[in-house]
């Protein structure tokens, strides 16, 4: 295994390139500047093509432009550019185009954002949340895929500490089975013949075929999103067989909380650990019966309580669930605090055992 020192963007655009992203564009906007970067040098290099956009409405729309030929494609921003993005990547999803969107988030304030959506119609859009550089490598790649599988929009939610954490990395490909062809790419093929392919929100196939209903269309769609739910939830958890407590957490703060688990369980507690790997779909019955037989579910997240409401959806007594997390702000809004050290997460979880055995 050969390792290379890289910083968290440059192997995220290295994992695309690889995956066969040619295509990529954004503004930008820190934390994501550095993968836009990134990716400005190394397309060209590999028959890409990669442009500055005038802004995040722009280049959204331009990589679902390049998506539509079956292209690989790509975009991304942070939240706030993604806020920009709604109206189209629900456009995406309706017309069923495959793209991949990256979130550089500057904390996890947008994990409402990710698994909520704020287009329109009915769709959701695959969420995977990387705990560390090595997994955004490896979720990169699967996103790709799972875009051209689902025919869907899809988003790798990292953060400022992915992005610009350095470390040993080798990036090498992966495999995730077949795929269908991508025989509704608008490639130019069928030009002149009558029979040119659309794609459309309110309806998908050849020009002029009949029976084209926008409400079928939107059904299917539904349907398709009701199935993906059903199939590509992912999960991590730990000791959660003997846990009288069990901290979920996602995305990066979770290896904080993972590392004070393993503290606590030195110490005697009885504790465990659960991650949504997935944030959409959200792996509700893996962690309704990961918490049957505990006393407390403790949620850490950055926010002021985004991914607690879809732990109280998941188990069964809701007065179990407690948040021990919060709002991190910073002057740059890149910054999270003493909110984010194993030490505080930790003291926080023992003052709860403390008041608990009183």
């Amino acid at each position: 295994m050969t390792l290379r020192l890289m910083e968290g963007t440059e192997a995220i655009a290295e994992a695309a390139i690889l995956s066969g992203c040619r295509f990529f564009t954004g503004y930008p906007m820190s934390s994501f500047t550095k993968l836009l970067e990134h990716f400005a040098q190394k397309l060209p290099e590999n028959n890409g093509v990669c442009i500055n956009a005038e802004s995040e409405i722009e280049g959204i729309n331009m990589t679902i432009g390049a998506a539509s030929t079956g292209a690989r494609a790509a975009t991304g921003s942070c939240g706030q550019g993604l806020a920009l993005m709604q109206e189209a990547i629900a456009e995406a999803a309706l017309n069923e185009t495959p793209l991949v969107i990256f979130n550089m988030a500057r904390n996890q304030q947008d994990y409402f954002q990710a698994t909520r959506g704020g287009g329109w119609g009915d769709y959701r859009t695959i969420t995977l949340a990387p705990k560390d550089v090595w997994e955004a490598v490896e979720h990169t790649q699967l996103l790709f895929h799972l875009a051209d599988l689902y025919r869907a929009p899809v988003l790798l939610y990292g953060d400022d500490l992915i992005a610009k954490t350095q470390v040993g990395v080798e990036i090498e490909a992966r495999e995730f089975g077949t795929l269908p062809d991508k025989n509704w790419a608008l490639d130019g093929k069928l030009s002149g013949t009558g029979k040119s392919r659309v794609t459309w929100t309110f309806a998908w196939g050849k020009h002029n075929t009949p029976g084209l209903r926008a409400d079928k269309h939107w059904r299917n769609i539904a349907a398709k999103f009701d199935a993906i739910n059903n199939i590509e939830a992912r999960w991590e958890q730990q000791y959660t067989d003997d846990a009288e407590i069990v901290v979920v957490a996602f995305g990066t703060v979770a290896k904080f909380v993972e590392s004070v688990v393993e503290e606590l369980r030195t110490k005697g507690h009885a504790i465990g650990f659960f991650r949504p790997i997935t944030l959409w779909p959200f792996p509700n019955d893996a962690l309704e019966q990961a918490t049957n037989s505990v006393r407390r579910v403790l949620v850490f997240e950055l926010n002021a309580g985004q991914m607690i409401d879809d732990v109280k959806l998941s188990v069964a007594d809701k007065t179990k669930v407690q948040g021990i997390g919060g709002v991190s702000v910073h002057d740059s809004g890149l910054s999270y605090g003493d909110l984010l050290s194993a030490q505080s997460i930790l003291t926080r979880i023992e003052e709860i055992i403390t008041g608990d055995k009183k």
